[in-house]
């Protein structure tokens, strides 16, 4: 690859959800870029960036996959996200540290549920993002319904810069309001070729209003601008595309552009609006972290020539060597062979090999520096999220937000000859991806296997039963539940044992407190000072920590609580760490005991799309499930219902959808909150969400 400039390098994504057509319009990129010569698909298995083999058998995307390719001597560096939301972990990372995205919408379908998710997400990292709406060749495409969609759900001003012409199955291309012309494709060539003519004449008035609106909407959010557009009363398209690319660095505006990626209609244009409007990496702020051994905070800026500065975003297996490391390097240049410095670990790193990948293929580089995403083989220490630097100048970089698994399946080995394997195999997988979690059930002694969801789950056995040659047993699919209080209540622990000659005391008073739902929990020391020597106060701590994890109902760790260690008493003879940390231990459930403790079940966001016929059945269904209904959209002939749904009632659902719509229903499920358990199924779910 030859070096290119870092205002020629676009970091991007690509997001939606599921079944937008990322993973299409991500081949023609690959296509029309002159990455791959032949055009692959979703549906016959040979999209390049689907490589996994259960990507290939779903149809969906789970894994994220980065590519790099080229346009108007523009390096994009490019990765395809998932859209299901089981693996909205990998959409996290992935937007961690990319400069800019591409958010895809289905003519159709609009603004649904993950698309929301997504959004979300890339605010939260303040990443600017370009529109295009997929799909406008499909029965009941509605750009201008998706756009309205995108203000009120999204809560974002959306700047339309393309005009459909013909709808459906007539699609066959855009006007560009940015210079007044009509774009369009034919069949011929599979869309190489994109012919620019006049507008016609039929859609002059509604593209010269069309257009009117875009220089106001440009015009307001650049004060440059719009003294040139007062005095001339409009804007030349050199002038548009510069207010729009600052509006857009900005997240002030998001260009919206349309096409059919499926049938090579407006990809072209979509990566011209990657290279006018995205951010090159010198065009994002400078990142920050802190020195990890005084706390102060750092700024880096992309500089090929400074200290290194690089996010380890995501670890994988590999079946040639231990484990492979993508990267995202902020500053400096990192060589093969050269050793990086892991904070967190505190270890030097040797980088052995660097590898630039195109799905699962990979070239070898001999270095890569400020604005690369690249993969790095010899690191054996890094996890994801860990930043490596250089030896001599240490930073950490903020971490990633990761969600807590919602869902848990007991998982053991088909023998005893595979219980190491099995062992080994759920720590790479675990440590390939942050949401899985394995642990120990401390009641029945199963080694549980939490993850997303229903699909997130099976998906990781299968690859233990295909990567690993693994015929593991699994059990039925629980909840993770978790427990709170409802009230405070102040509690004393004693620990007390007599022998012949010798004993133990310790004795600890704590108070619990209800947190607002969300807040995870807090443990405080409020014992005076002198009451109790340092390392039984430590002691007493870590028993409060020990409790909070176990709950009193049923086990499950607690949350959103407050617990407050406030004194104690110690015995000159008998009092030790030991006996402190039971007591402490014993104290909290005293305490939880009197504060009316509940149960929390995850509470899921869901909406299913159904043809009207079967509305009625599938709402008497949802009912039964305990699903709160949110709201009904009536969409052509489908209905698409809103509602959240407790996670234990809804397993299995996508059978019963089947059933009661003959194949036509689907639906999605998204993590929302936790929960209560109403008082009267407290009982019940308690022993359904136990592994047994």
């Amino acid at each position: 690859m030859p070096a290119v400039p870092l205002d020629r390098i676009r970091n991007i994504g690509i997001m939606a959800h599921i079944d937008a057509g990322k993973t299409t319009t991500t081949e023609r990129i690959l296509y029309y870029t002159g990455k791959k010569h032949k055009l692959g698909t979703v549906d016959d298995g040979t999209a390049d960036m689907d490589w996994m083999a259960q990507e290939r058998e779903r149809g969906i995307t789970i894994t994220s996959a980065a590519t790099t390719c080229f346009w108007r001597d523009h390096a994009l560096n490019l990765i395809d996200t998932p859209g299901h939301v089981d693996f909205t972990i990998e959409v996290e990372r992935s937007l961690r540290v990319l400069d800019g995205a591409i958010a895809l919408f289905c003519a159709v379908g609009g603004v649904q549920p993950q698309s929301e998710t997504v959004w979300r997400q890339a605010s939260r990292y303040g990443v600017p993002r370009v529109a295009f709406v997929n799909k406008m060749d499909r029965t009941g495409a509605n750009m201008s319904r998706t756009v309205q969609m995108m203000s009120e759900r999204l809560g974002t001003t959306p700047a339309v810069l393309h005009l459909p012409v013909g709808s459906e199955r007539d699609f066959r291309g855009v006007i560009d309001l940015i210079d007044s012309t009509h774009k369009h494709w034919t069949d011929d060539d599979d869309g190489v070729t994109v012919h620019i003519s006049p507008i016609p004449e039929d859609y002059v008035e509604q593209a010269d209003d069309a257009r009117r609106q875009l220089v106001e909407l440009v015009a307001t959010e650049d004060e440059g601008l719009l003294e040139v557009y007062l005095s001339t009363d409009t804007l030349t398209p050199e002038e548009l595309r510069l207010g729009l690319r600052r509006a857009t660095l900005r997240c002030a505006l998001v260009p919206v552009l349309c096409g059919a990626a499926l049938r090579n209609r407006g990809v072209q244009l979509l990566l011209d609006a990657v290279v006018d409007y995205l951010p090159s990496p010198i065009d994002v702020p400078a990142v920050i972290g802190h020195n990890p051994d005084d706390e102060r905070p750092l700024v880096r800026r992309p500089d090929p020539s400074g200290p290194l500065t690089a996010l380890a975003f995501k670890i994988a297996a590999d079946p040639n060597v231990e484990k492979v490391v993508y990267a995202r390097i902020y500053t400096g240049t990192l060589q093969t062979q050269s050793v990086a410095w892991n904070p967190r670990v505190r270890k030097r790193e040797r980088i052995s090999r660097i590898l630039r990948v195109h799905a699962n293929r990979r070239e070898a580089i001999s270095e890569a520096s400020a604005g690369d995403i690249v993969m790095l083989v010899g690191p054996k220490a890094t996890a994801t999220g860990d930043t490596l630097c250089s030896p001599s100048d240490h930073i950490v970089l903020e971490a990633m937000s990761v969600p807590d698994p919602v869902i848990a399946v007991a998982v053991e080995p088909s023998s005893e000859r595979e219980k190491d394997e099995l062992e080994a195999a759920l720590s790479i997988l675990q440590d390939e991806d942050p949401t899985v979690r394995v642990s120990l059930d401390p009641d029945t002694g199963q080694r549980l296997l939490s993850g997303m969801g229903e699909l997130h789950l099976e998906i990781l056995l299968d690859r233990l039963k295909r990567e690993f040659g693994l015929t593991a047993r699994a059990g039925q699919p629980q909840v993770a539940l978790k427990e709170t209080v409802q009230t405070n209540a102040i509690a004393t622990g004693r620990y007390e044992r007599r022998f012949e000659d010798t004993g133990l005391f310790g004795e600890v008073t704590v108070r619990i407190d209800p947190l607002r739902r969300g807040s995870g929990v807090e443990i405080v020391d409020r014992v005076p000072d002198g009451v109790l020597p340092n390392a039984l106060r430590l002691a007493a701590l870590k028993g409060i920590e020990s409790a909070v994890n176990a709950g009193t109902i049923a086990g499950h760790p607690l949350v959103d609580v407050r617990v407050t260690a406030l004194g104690g008493s110690v015995h000159e003879k008998l009092s030790n760490e030991i006996a402190f940390e039971a007591a402490a231990s014993i104290a909290v459930r005293n305490a939880l005991a009197e504060a009316s403790p509940t149960l929390l079940e995850p509470i899921m966001h869901v909406q299913v799309t159904v043809p009207t016929e079967a509305l009625g059945k599938v709402l008497g269904d949802l009912n039964s499930r305990r699903v709160q209904i949110v709201g009904v959209d009536s969409q052509d002939d489908t209905e698409v219902i809103d509602g959240e749904a407790p996670l234990s009632e809804m397993f299995r659902y996508t059978t019963a959808l089947r059933s009661l719509t003959q194949g036509r229903g689907t639906h999605t499920l998204e993590f929302r909150r936790y929960d209560a358990v109403p008082s009267h199924l407290v009982d019940e779910i308690a022993r359904r969400g136990r592994l047994s």
